[in-house]
C-alpha cells in the first residue's frame, strides 16, 4: 500500500507519516496542495490523506483535481472543523472518508486500510436508462447525448441507481456500497450527492425520492 500524506503542519505531517511506515504502509509527504498534485501526477497512491486547509492551492481543489483522474486513489480529508456542514461539504466534493483534528491515530489507520481494500468494481457494460448512458470504462455520462460531469461519489451512486434497473435502492445500501462502514446516516451526505446529480441530469427528473425508504431510477 502507498499513502500520499497531505500536511502543511509539518510536524503532524512526519508524525503521521511515521506512525503509517510502522505499520509497514510506504508514505509520501507534501507540505502544500501544489505538491501534492505534482506528486500525485506521477505517482499512484491507493489512499491520499489530505488536510483541507492547505497554503498555495486549497485542500478542496486538490480533492477536484485528483478526482479528475481515473488512477485517482482513495481520499481521506483531514480538517479542524467538526460541524455537520463542513463534513457535508468534504464529502461532497466526492472524497471517500473525513476525519477531524484531533483524531485517535488507531482510527487514521483502520480508515486508511478500508480505504485501501475497497477496491473498484468490475468494469460492467454500459449503462442506459431514461436516455441515460453511462460507460463504466471510460467513467463517462451522457444524457440524450449531452455529455455530463460528475465526480466520483456522483458517478457511482448513478452506476448504482442504474445498475438496479429502476428497482429500489435503499438509501443504506448506497452508504455502504459508495461510501463506506464509517458513513454517517445523519450527516446528509447522500442527500446532498443526489440533489447536485439531479442538477447535473437536468428535466425531466430521472431520480425518484421513495422517503424513509431510497431511491429509483
Amino acid at each position: 500500500m502507498r499513502v500520499l500524506v497531505v500536511e502543511d503542519e509539518e510536524r503532524l505531517a512526519e508524525a503521521i507519516a511515521r506512525g503509517l511506515r510502522l505499520h509497514a504502509i510506504a508514505v509520501d509527504v507534501a507540505y502544500d496542495g501544489e505538491e501534492a498534485l505534482d506528486l500525485a501526477s506521477f505517482t499512484d497512491y491507493d489512499v491520499v490523506v489530505l488536510d483541507r486547509d492547505l497554503p498555495e492551492v486549497h485542500g478542496d481543489d486538490v480533492c477536484r483535481e485528483l478526482l479528475t483522474s481515473s488512477a485517482a486513489g482513495r481520499i481521506l480529508m483531514l480538517t479542524a472543523a467538526g460541524q455537520v456542514r463542513d463534513r457535508v461539504d468534504g464529502l461532497s466534493l466526492g472524497a471517500d472518508d473525513y476525519l477531524v483534528k484531533p483524531f485517535a491515530f488507531a482510527e487514521l489507520v483502520a480508515r486508511v486500510r478500508t480505504l485501501a481494500r475497497r477496491s473498484p468494481k468490475a468494469v460492467q457494460p454500459t449503462l442506459e436508462r431514461a436516455g441515460i448512458r453511462l460507460d463504466p470504462a471510460r467513467r463517462t455520462v451522457t444524457r440524450d447525448g449531452r455529455q455530463i460531469t460528475l465526480n466520483r461519489k456522483e458517478f457511482d451512486v448513478l452506476r448504482e441507481l442504474l445498475d438496479a434497473a429502476g428497482a429500489l435502492v435503499p438509501s443504506a445500501e448506497l452508504r455502504r456500497n459508495v461510501w463506506d462502514e464509517y458513513a454517517d446516516a445523519t450527516s446528509g451526505v447522500l442527500r446532498v450527492t443526489i440533489t447536485s446529480l439531479r442538477k447535473k441530469l437536468g428535466a425531466p427528473q430521472a431520480i425518484e425520492n421513495v422517503p424513509g425508504k431510497g431511491y429509483r431510477l
